[in-house]
């Protein structure tokens, strides 16, 4: 299998550095092949803007439109070429990283902003009146997995459904439907430390062994049931989920999830 590690946090010696260092050894020990994008490490540029497209860059800027073109003629900068690569190289993607301010840092959405371009990540396929283009289920990186290993400094119970922070998987929505599952990618459940400001020394080998048990079933653990856009699910081009489909107890994110 190969595996890319996208990584995303200042300081090295911090516990995400370790769970990242220690996916990297775990992985290659089980015959793994491992790439890492250590984002910090990398000075990676977190902002969009008109150097990315080159003389594919429209004025005014349209994101969209420019960096699809840019893609099309190959013309990308080679940073935001060379993720595409890996990403297209790789057979699972894990993307660790502390859960800030509710949501992923500011340098990981940059990477995602550059680097799932129009026509690469979006934009593809079919559009009629059967068919609303391949994404959310099909895409560019269908075929592959994808985690999320997240830390988080509250306590369980503050991400929990009654929680004050709201539920994990509700904050962990927009990553991994929108941003993940959109362009194909099958996302398994993420792995998730929570209270790790409170974590010590001693707590490390519990950590870690939890994290080798979850690296070593990637390949077996059975992705999020998120609803495919095109299989008959939804209305096109509404977009809407057919009637009768919602478990009676659902409302909200839940109801894009099967069974």
């Amino acid at each position: 299998m190969k595996t890319l590690i996208v990584y995303a946090h200042p300081e090295p010696r911090s516990l995400n550095g370790s769970l990242k260092d220690l996916a990297v050894t775990t992985l290659e020990e089980a015959g793994h092949e491992v790439r890492v994008s250590d984002l910090y490490a990398m000075n990676w540029k977190a902002v969009v803007d008109a150097e990315d497209y080159g003389p594919y860059a429209s004025s005014p800027l349209r994101v969209a439109q420019d960096s699809g073109r840019a893609f099309d003629a190959s013309a990308l900068t080679p940073d935001v070429a060379a993720e595409q690569e890996k990403l297209l190289w790789s057979d699972t993607i894990i993307f660790q990283f502390p859960l800030w301010w509710y949501t992923m840092p500011a340098i990981l959405k940059g990477w995602v902003d550059r680097v799932f371009t129009f026509h690469f990540a979006y934009g593809v396929g079919e559009h009629s009146d059967t068919k609303y283009g391949e994404r959310f289920g099909e895409g560019t990186l269908a075929g592959r997995r994808a985690l999320l290993s997240v830390t988080t400094g509250g306590p369980e119970s503050h991400y929990a459904a009654r929680g004050i922070n709201g539920p994990i998987d509700d904050l962990l929505w927009p990553i991994q439907h929108g941003i993940l599952y959109y362009p194909g990618l099958e996302v398994l459940p993420p792995f998730v430390l929570h209270s790790t400001d409170r974590l010590t020394a001693q707590d490390y080998p519990e950590v870690a062994k939890a994290w080798q048990e979850r690296l070593l079933t990637l390949a077996t653990t059975e992705p999020i049931a998120f609803r495919r856009q095109n299989f008959g699910d939804y209305e096109i081009p509404a977009l809407h989920l057919r009637p009768g489909l919602e478990p009676a107890d659902r409302t909200g994110f839940a109801l894009h999830i099967r069974g």
